[in-house]
């Protein structure tokens, strides 16, 4: 289950994360509306409690970032795009 918390600091973060276009992303990300529908590193419940999260996330850009990704509409469209060192780590 992946519920994410997005920090405001660097330090904080375990994964930073560039937002980029589908084409280039190395994974897709559905939201969904509760902590029970979260599943895998793919489908991700957002939380506003620090607290409640299980990965402090930072958004930012590309060079500085350890993940490319894109938010999907369809929850068909989530998932890894191509291999990677954080895949089953989120």
């Amino acid at each position: 289950m992946t519920t994410v918390y997005q920090t405001s600091t660097m330090g904080e973060a375990r994964v930073r994360i560039a937002l980029v276009d589908r084409d280039s992303a190395d994974l897709l990300v559905h939201r969904v509306g509760s902590r029970g529908l979260a599943q895998g590193d793919a489908l991700w419940f957002i939380t506003r409690e620090p607290q409640n999260a299980n990965v402090h996330v930072y958004f930012t850009s590309q060079g500085m970032a350890q993940l490319r990704m894109c938010f999907v509409d369809n929850r068909g469209e989530a998932g890894w795009t191509k291999p990677h060192p954080l895949h089953g780590r989120l």
